[in-house]
């Protein structure tokens, strides 16, 4: 008997022939070296660029509201000058639909561009990063100040990095509530301590999230919580373009002087000095071939043409090539010959039909809705006044940012009478209840026995009860198709909705 080796504080005693397997290890910190190059620039550029248009577009307005918001209580979204309401759901949905389809086709085309420059986790943990150097120095200060017993010194910068990560964390939480509470109202409840209990639950939801995920997290969101780097397997073909190690050229790898020449020792252009693996944000080695926690960034690539041009060596050891290209010896000019191949081609047809689609769709759009409802307690039924009656609720939304005027008018009957009267007005969708005896002044001025018209504010929707009527005996026992035809006066625009008259017997 012996005692074998555990990760836990207690040992435990097992036989000799019997061997311990650790279900789980627990990996070292990565301590991602500062790397310059043309990939590094334009990963910093895109940092700029998403980061801006983040914190940026909320503060923005369009005419006396904010320009981009997701008024989740008033269940409106506001973009720009587009209104769309839950009705519009389909909109959303298409937007998904071609997110998901860019996603496909630029990963076919290129790998994980996405993850390596535009993903959140990437350009949070870019920047943190960024802040943790500033604080703490470059690889060699911080492994130190780690390794290093507890002082002042050691105190007062993790006190410091800590500081400043949370409170640009929780910048970036209030930044998102932002989007769906205005954010000057919100900005205004922050200053005066008086922010809503959800609010503040959010805007610290999401404070700690980016603080976790980009302060501690970092590679174990890319390599374990994400799913795209599983599934990224099936997008890839030997014609993707992804950063790749030219094993012929590079081995066998091995140290030397930098006068030595290339084929010194028969070694290939790899000097094995590592430094590919000390910039790599998840910490692989990109000379073990392609590796699915690999996120695309390009850093090992900017790194290694810096270690080539002090050696005197030609660039590209390490580069954005392809499977095939790399075995077949191409030049980049046949290499990119290769990017209209089918899988390509197929995912741009899709892509551009859906695009176009959607925007025909927006533009073409009726900048109102109607909804009509039977009233299914009253199938049909004589009124005082002895006509036959069906009673309907309609729902107008005016999805302009202007006061508009809709007239109301039934056709598909002989004979059909309209009697139409408020019955609910909905001020940012409170839906406050008006009842025909508190009907104000305004709102009966607004329907009138001739032409039915009604006012319905700028985003706002309008409930009306309109009753059909035909005279006892017009019209046969059954079911009878009619239309409601709703025209807005303002811009001539017209909403046709289909239902039914029932005649009893």
């Amino acid at each position: 008997m012996k005692k074998a080796p555990s990760n836990t504080k207690a040992e435990v005693t097992i036989p000799l022939n019997e061997v311990v397997i650790s279900l789980y290890e627990s990996e070292d910190k990565i301590y991602p070296r500062s790397v310059s190059g043309f990939f590094t620039q334009w990963r910093w550029v895109m940092i700029w660029l998403t980061q801006l248009f983040f914190y940026g577009v909320p503060w923005l307005e369009w005419g006396h509201r904010q320009a981009l918001l997701f008024d989740l209580e008033a269940k409106r979204f506001y973009i720009f000058k587009l209104v769309l309401y839950p009705q519009d759901l389909i909109y959303l949905t298409a937007i998904l639909i071609i997110s998901a389809l860019s996603l496909f086709l630029f990963t076919a085309i290129a790998g994980r561009l996405w993850c390596g420059y535009a993903c959140p986790q990437t350009v949070y943990t870019e920047i943190f990063l960024w802040i943790e150097k500033k604080i703490e120095g470059d690889r060699a200060a911080r492994m130190k100040l780690d390794a290093a017993g507890m002082s002042s010194k050691k105190l007062s910068r993790k006190a410091a990095k800590h500081f400043v990560w949370i409170a640009f964390a929780l910048w970036t939480g209030f930044t998102f509530v932002g989007y769906f509470t205005p954010i000057r109202e919100l900005a205004h409840a922050v200053v005066n301590v008086s922010l809503g209990p959800w609010e503040t639950f959010w805007v610290c939801f999401y404070g700690f999230a980016t603080y976790g995920n980009a302060g501690f997290m970092r590679e174990q969101v890319c390599k374990y919580m994400c799913p795209y780097a599983r599934f990224q397997s099936a997008m890839f073909d030997d014609d993707t373009l992804i950063v790749t190690y030219d094993e012929a050229r590079g081995e066998p790898r091995g140290g030397r002087s930098r006068k030595a020449e290339v084929n010194t020792k028969a070694l290939g252009s790899c000097i094995d000095c590592s430094l590919c693996v000390q910039v790599c944000p998840t910490g692989i080695d990109i000379r073990d071939g392609l590796q699915y926690e690999c996120i695309g960034c390009g850093a090992c690539a900017d790194v290694c043409d810096t270690v080539m041009d002090k050696m005197g060596y030609e660039r590209g050891l390490v580069k954005y090539s392809t499977q095939n290209a790399l075995t077949n010896n191409w030049s980049h000019q046949q290499m990119f010959k290769r990017i209209l191949r089918p899988r390509v081609l197929i995912y741009s047809a899709v892509l551009l039909l859906l695009i176009t689609g959607l925007l025909a769709s927006l533009w073409f759009r009726t900048p109102f809705r109607v909804d009509i409802m039977r009233d299914n307690a009253v199938m049909g039924r004589l009124s005082d006044d002895g006509m036959l009656e069906n009673v309907y609720r309609m729902q107008i939304m005016n999805g302009t940012e202007e006061t508009q005027h809709y007239r109301i008018n039934v056709t598909g009957l002989k004979g059909l009478e309209i009697d139409a009267k408020d019955t609910k007005e909905t001020q940012g969708d409170k839906n406050k209840v008006i009842s025909k005896e508190s009907e104000s002044a305004e709102n009966a001025k607004q329907a009138n026995e001739n032409d039915h018209t009604f006012m319905v504010k700028p985003t706002e929707s309008r409930w009306v009860i309109v009753a059909l009527k035909v005279p006892d005996g017009a019209a046969e026992s059954g079911s009878h198709k009619i239309q409601f035809v709703i025209e807005a006066i303002e811009s001539k625009e017209t909403v046709t909705e289909k239902s039914v008259f029932l005649v009893p017997r």
